[in-house]
């Protein structure tokens, strides 16, 4: 997959052109208006991957609610995780002559003919959230998101933290519930943590297994309760996201054994139930991944509406948290 950090800056510029209609669930209602002086509203179209956790929930109604603060009018659908839809979607945009198209892309590849079509249309493209592999980097203007590699890297040197609190010495077997296959935080955090792992920890830490549970609470649960039944002595888990670390807690629970004592948990994301679950013993440590993108991706999309050259990736700010943190920081949380 191509080096998020190595890509260059680039604009596209403004147009319009024809293509199919979009078979995602939509709500194409204007949730913003132009500004004053009879100036014409930027129309936005957003294709988002679904509702299939906390963190997707949280990130819709952030873009949603920054495009009204913005006065731009926002075309929105959800993809409900189907890469098929997606696609439907950008291409309804692109008949609908949107100004800007953005989408949280499902998976990384499969994206270069419907990205040709918006370039041939002169509608520029705005990645959120998670990246694509593509024959041509010109085809979208910029990402504006999180590093997945660096949060695998943090969540293993976060699980290095939670070793030593816990005295855990000798042997440590991994369990790994990792994302949908093929989506690019899926890929870059398992990427990340395996890259400490490999370089510092050869000797001691071992993944005995590793499945995706989709980012989903009952997928989590699920694989988890299947780890549990071919691996009895797991003592780690690695969630690539909080919502599948707390369908595996109730796994590990109907067990009969201690989240958090007998397997130690270390996830990403920080939503407020990951955080719960933290303040209750239950998750050693968390890596957060801001789903607050929306009143950066608005700026973005108003610069490349005017034909301004933006940064080729917008990263946003995160950080890393542990129990001890967790009850001060709950009250706080925004999503």
């Amino acid at each position: 997959m191509l080096n998020r950090r190595n890509f260059l800056t680039a604009a596209v510029g403004v147009a319009a052109a024809g293509g199919l209609a979009a078979c995602a669930k939509k709500d194409d209602s204007g949730s913003g208006s132009g500004s004053g002086g009879g100036s014409k509203a930027i129309t936005l179209g957003f294709s988002q991957v679904g509702a299939e956790s906390g963190w997707r929930a949280a990130n819709t109604t952030s873009v949603k609610s920054a495009a009204k603060d913005a006065g731009i009018n926002l075309k929105f659908s959800d993809a409900q995780q189907k890469q098929e839809n997606q696609i439907s979607a950008i291409r309804s945009y692109i008949a609908q002559k949107v100004d800007v198209i953005a989408f949280s892309p499902v998976v990384v590849t499969g994206w270069d003919a419907v990205l040709k079509e918006a370039k041939a249309a002169k509608i520029p493209v705005v990645l959120t959230d998670r990246s694509v592999e593509t024959s041509d980097g010109s085809l979208y203007v910029t990402l504006v998101g999180s590093d997945f590699t660096d949060e695998g890297r943090r969540a293993a040197r976060m699980l290095e933290k939670v070793l030593a609190k816990a005295g855990l010495k000798g042997p440590v077997k991994i369990a790994q519930l990792e994302g949908t296959t093929g989506a690019a935080p899926a890929i870059e955090r398992g990427k990340g943590f395996k890259e400490i792992m490999d370089a510092e920890h050869k000797s001691d830490w071992k993944i005995v297994a590793s499945q995706s549970g989709d980012f989903t609470r009952a997928g989590g649960k699920q694989v988890m309760a299947a780890f549990l039944q071919s691996h009895s002595d797991i003592n780690v888990l690695f969630a690539h996201n909080d919502d599948m670390a707390i369908g595996a807690i109730q796994s590990i629970e109907a067990a009969g054994k201690k989240p958090g004592k007998d397997i130690l948990i270390v996830s990403v994301d920080g939503v407020h139930d990951g955080f719960v679950a933290m303040s209750q013993g239950k998750i050693n440590g968390i890596v957060e991944c801001n789903p607050l993108l929306g009143p950066q991706l608005m700026e973005v999309v108003k610069k490349v509406h005017e034909g301004q050259k933006v940064e080729r990736w917008i990263k946003t700010k995160e950080g890393d948290y542990t129990q001890d943190q967790a009850k001060a920081a709950l009250p706080t949380r925004k999503y």
